[in-house]
């Protein structure tokens, strides 16, 4: 399994970062991204604490991670510009939290997430089919949530991305420890999205292909 959505203590998670990667382990992970929410106040402090836990984990732990951010509830006017200072600061993976139909999040977020060339589009919600094909064009990939809530619109988010060509990724969206998943649970979830075999099995090398390129920044 590889997750590329995760929280911490660094923000709404309940683990300290080493505590996930023990529990991640021992689900049979191989990579997990730490992507905890971040606005103007607090990027430059969980950042690079994260970048710090990941240098130490990386020296014991056969599981590949990496530091990351979600953007959350950040004006669409400023995303572009975050964006750029969260990947200054060592973030391997800018997440920013998309227009999920469960919470007030701002209209044309998923917009100026895609136009800022982001690398994960979470639960965006009733994503338009315009927006679906900005995200093919920019190379961002649009995120299945297994998380509650968020994953009510993974049948429209799946369909859309199949019309319009964007590319898939699945991710946990973890704060809890049951909330990580096994490689049968995120089968059955992206089944659960209307998905068939052959799509799910693209959305997982999706994440195996964004994987490599995180480790390498």
């Amino acid at each position: 399994m590889i997750d590329l959505h995760t929280h911490t203590l660094f923000s709404d998670g309940e683990l300290v970062p080493a505590e996930l990667v023990v529990r991640a382990l021992s689900l049979g992970y191989r990579a997990v991204a730490f992507t905890d929410h971040g606005d103007y106040s607090n990027i430059d402090f969980i950042i690079p604490r994260l970048v710090q836990a990941c240098r130490r984990l990386k020296a014991f732990s056969e599981l590949q991670v990496m530091a990351g951010v979600e953007l959350t509830h950040v004006h669409p006017r400023d995303i572009r510009e975050l964006t750029e200072e969260a990947r200054s600061l060592g973030a391997q993976l800018v997440v920013v939290h998309g227009e999920t139909i469960v919470e007030p999040v701002a209209t044309g977020t998923n917009r100026a997430a895609i136009e800022a060339g982001v690398d994960i589009l979470a639960h965006p919600g009733l994503i338009t089919a315009d927006d679906a094909a900005a995200a093919a064009e920019n190379n961002v990939y649009l995120e299945i949530s297994a998380r509650s809530g968020h994953s009510l619109t993974n049948g429209h988010v799946a369909a859309t991305a199949r019309r319009c060509g964007a590319k898939l990724v699945l991710n946990s969206d973890a704060h809890a420890p049951g909330d990580l998943l096994t490689r049968d649970k995120a089968r059955r979830v992206a089944l659960g999205a209307g998905m068939q075999d052959e799509e799910i099995d693209e959305m997982f090398r999706n994440s195996e292909s964004l994987c490599r390129v995180a480790g390498e920044r």
